[in-house]
C-alpha cells in the first residue's frame, strides 16, 4: 500500500508532530494529498525502552493521511488518558509506530478462519461502547484469536464474553511500521 520512502516520510510527519506538540509549537508543513493514499483509519503509538507511552489514532478518517498522522502523533504525546504528557527530557528516547487502517470488515466471531493473529486489527462495539486493538497488540502479547476477542471487548468496557452475547465485531488490515 505505501512505498519506503511514504513510510518515511509519514514517521517524520509523526516525530515532527511529537516535538512540536511537547514544544508548544505548530505542527510540522504536510506533504499535498497526492503524495499518500487514502486510509480508513490511522493510530500513532510511541513507546520508550519498548514500552508503551502513549497511543492514540481515529477510525473516522478525514481523507488526509498526513493529517490525521500528525493529529493522532500530537494527541498520543499529550492526551492519551493513560500517560502523562510527554516532556521535551523523553523524546531522544522515544520511537513511533505508525499503522495505517484498510477498511472495517463485519465478521461472525464463532467462524474458526475470519480472524488470523498477527494479520487483523479487532473493532468491537455494542451500545455505546467501542475498542480497538491493533492487530500488533495480539501477537506482542502472544494472545490466541479468543484472547483476542475478549481483550479487544474488555477495551470497549463490555465483559470479556460480549463477542459471545451480541456485540459487533469487525477486522481490518493495517500497514504497520516504525523508526
Amino acid at each position: 500500500m505505501l512505498t519506503p520512502s511514504q513510510k518515511q516520510a509519514l514517521l517524520t510527519l509523526a516525530r515532527g508532530a511529537v516535538k512540536a506538540e511537547v514544544a508548544g509549537d505548530p505542527p510540522p508543513a504536510r506533504p499535498s494529498a497526492s503524495d499518500l493514499p487514502a486510509a480508513s483509519g490511522v493510530f500513532v503509538t510511541i513507546k520508550r525502552d519498548d514500552e508503551l507511552r502513549g497511543c492514540l489514532g481515529t477510525l473516522d478518517s478525514h481523507g488526509q493521511l498526513a493529517d490525521d498522522v500528525v493529529r493522532c502523533a500530537a494527541d498520543a504525546a499529550s492526551r492519551d488518558p493513560r500517560f502523562d504528557r510527554v516532556t521535551p527530557a523523553e523524546l531522544p528516547e522515544l520511537s513511533l509506530e505508525v499503522s495505517v487502517l484498510g477498511p472495517l470488515e463485519p465478521v461472525d466471531p464463532t467462524d474458526a478462519g475470519a480472524i488470523v493473529v498477527g494479520r487483523h486489527g479487532l473493532v468491537a462495539e455494542h451500545g455505546h461502547r467501542r475498542g480497538l486493538l491493533l492487530p500488533q497488540v495480539a501477537t506482542e502479547r502472544g494472545w490466541t484469536v479468543d484472547e483476542f476477542l475478549e481483550q479487544t471487548c474488555l477495551k470497549a468496557g463490555l465483559s470479556a464474553d460480549a463477542w459471545r452475547r451480541g456485540a459487533r465485531i469487525w477486522r481490518f488490515d493495517a500497514e504497520v511500521f516504525g523508526e
